[in-house]
């Protein structure tokens, strides 16, 4: 009896040591699976999941099997990586409604093409640049309709491979379109992000959605009511419903910050007929020819701002928003760019959308911005929430800056994060 005991305690033994190299074995599998899934959304190839698994055991971080998924040299199914997972990613900040449900279009492609081919990402919001379709059966581009795109996305994965870099190509906005280079500012002066945020209003949707889309904030947490308001144009009242209170207690924290950047907006117009999909960007270059929707109103507060021209000044270097910028907050100066000027207050100042591009994708915000979208895209969850994914984000973050701002490299490294199971 004594030694049936021993004999069946000395099998269990084997069996659990069996067991846990299975388990331990699976474990890889399911990072690998989990990692592929994140990334592409489409299931992977044995071939595939054999490679990633190997790349697991040799590097445990899980960063070689996330980039060799989305690799289209070893994987067939990386082209869902760039065609639906990054075109979602990007399509929702290219509409006010900020819905997926949208076709592809300059703004989406821009961002898509700039992540594959590893390209500095600060660039989206200042360069001359835009990736359009070089594929056979697609419409041209035009810039009074998003046909050129949506052909594209119409060919589908195989003939419309956005992960193929001879089917989507970088080009120059200023060659595809008639804006000058100087008035070019990536994708705020895209044709999808005009036609979302420059049509009617006063310009400063394009102000406020960069700020949602590409900083992570919106305005109301940004209120500062010490800031100047001379640059709060003539349309704000100063005394909504006869009390001077609410603006000054109010309306001015957003005004003051927001008027004093969205001046750079000044000469750009949508212009359409009937059909506001149908129209196409205005730019005029000539001081006191700016867009008339930026001197509407102006019976509202007849003293107040009159743009002329489109200089901008940011009051929020200095006070509480120093906090969304790089340099040091007790010399005044937050965010930061290389061609920075700054007044006699160490406020930045500048003339246009490209030189306000840069401001704002050199602040310390743009960047933790972009790793923590990726963040809720791969791991479906903000990280926020637990310490050792907000651990996690900032050293991404640290990677992404000092990496030259490789989207791509923070698109693997939060998904080799994310490899095993919620924290």
């Amino acid at each position: 009896m004594g030694m049936m005991k021993t004999i069946m305690l000395s099998l269990g033994a084997v069996a659990l040591v069996i067991s846990q190299s299975a388990v331990a074995g699976d474990e890889e599998r399911n990072q690998a699976k989990r990692i592929h899934d994140r990334l592409t959304g489409v299931n992977a190839t044995n071939a595939v999941l054999d490679d990633m698994e190997s790349l697991l055991n040799d590097d445990a971080s899980g960063k070689s099997a996330a980039r060799y998924a989305i690799d289209r040299a070893n994987n067939p199914n990386a082209r869902y990586f760039y065609n639906v997972t990054l075109k979602n990613f990007a399509a929702p900040w290219t509409n006010e409604e900020q819905t997926v449900f949208t076709p592809l279009n300059d703004y989406s492609a821009t961002v898509v093409g700039a992540i594959r081919d590893a390209i500095d990402f600060r660039r989206i919001l200042y360069d001359d640049l835009v990736y359009v379709g070089n594929a056979s059966g697609i419409s041209p581009y035009r810039n009074n309709n998003n046909n050129h795109y949506e052909d594209l996305e119409a060919l589908g994965p195989i003939d419309g491979d956005l992960s193929d870099p001879t089917i989507l190509v970088d080009d120059t906005q200023s060659s595809v379109s008639r804006l000058d280079t100087n008035a070019t500012a990536g994708v705020m002066t895209s044709r999808a992000g005009a036609m979302a945020f420059f049509s009617d209003g006063t310009n400063r949707a394009m102000f406020r959605f960069t700020l949602m889309n590409h900083l992570c904030t919106d305005l109301e947490p940004l209120k500062d009511v010490s800031r100047p308001s001379d640059r709060v144009r003539r349309d704000v009242s100063r005394s909504p419903g006869g009390d001077s209170r609410i603006f000054l207690n109010g309306c001015v924290g957003c005004h003051a910050g927001m008027d004093g950047m969205a001046g750079a907006f000044a000469y750009y117009e949508w212009e359409y007929a009937n059909d506001k999909s149908g129209g196409r960007l205005a730019y005029a270059e000539t001081p006191g020819l700016v867009s008339l929707k930026h001197n509407i109103n102006e019976n509202n507060f007849e003293y107040g701002y009159i743009t002329t021209d489109d200089s901008w000044i940011n009051y929020w270097r200095n006070g509480p928003n120093s906090k969304l910028g790089n340099r040091p907050t007790d010399t005044g100066i937050g965010w930061g760019h290389s061609a920075e000027v700054l007044d006699s207050k160490k406020n930045a100042i500048g003339q246009g959308a490209k030189s306000l591009g840069m401001e704002l994708a050199n602040s310390k915000a743009f960047a933790q911005c972009q790793v923590d979208k990726t963040f809720k895209a791969i791991c479906l969850r903000d990280p926020n929430v637990f310490a050792d994914d907000r651990i996690a984000r900032d050293g991404i973050v640290s990677n992404f800056k000092a990496g030259g701002y490789n989207m791509r490299e923070v698109f693997t490294d939060v998904a080799a994060h994310c490899k095993g199971e919620w924290p």
